[in-house]
């Protein structure tokens, strides 16, 4: 995979990771937060939490992602409910 960098990278690599573990059908996509990991000293990951919509269903999911090659290294579902 190719470095994540920028907030569009991190975009990019982020919805193609949440297209592989949920499917093509997800709508709604958005970044609900962006840190960079560890808090303190050289940055070398993203932890990026998104939601998405998919069979009428809202899904938070976390993701860590590798700056240096894009790897994902944790996922976790956080939520998932009825949209308002």
């Amino acid at each position: 995979m190719t470095p994540v960098k920028t907030r569009d990278e991190v975009e990019k690599a982020s919805r193609k990771i949440t297209e592989s573990l949920y499917g093509t059908e997800i709508q709604d996509f958005k970044i609900r937060e962006l840190f960079a990991l560890p808090e303190k000293g050289p940055q070398d990951s993203w932890d990026v939490q998104v939601t998405f919509l998919l069979n009428k269903l809202k899904h938070t999911v976390d993701l860590v992602i590798q700056q240096k090659d894009g790897h994902v290294t944790n996922t976790r579902l956080i939520d998932t409910m009825v949209p308002l």
